[in-house]
């Protein structure tokens, strides 16, 4: 859990996220969208990945990045168990 709010934490990694959220992408056209290094983004989507947010899928000669939403289910389901 400590990754997943780690993940969270940065404005850039949400926005990949959001990125996510529309349509499964690669590395590079994640990297088109910000005004970063490749190194920069990459490191970004590997504790994206750590935390289990997002899957990556080899796809010929390119990853490709997509949400994984069970993770966030399970975060809401566990924030919802606080409710109480």
């Amino acid at each position: 859990m400590q990754q997943l709010f780690k993940a969270l934490n940065d404005p850039t990694r949400r926005k990949i996220l959001e990125m996510l959220k529309e349509n499964e992408l690669t590395a590079g056209e994640i990297a088109d969208g910000f005004n970063m290094s490749k190194p920069s983004i990459s490191h970004h989507l590997d504790l994206l990945k750590r935390a289990e947010l997002v899957e990556a899928e080899k796809k010929g000669q390119f990853v490709v990045y997509s949400l994984n939403t069970t993770i966030l289910e399970d975060m809401l389901t566990w924030i919802l168990t606080l409710k109480h």
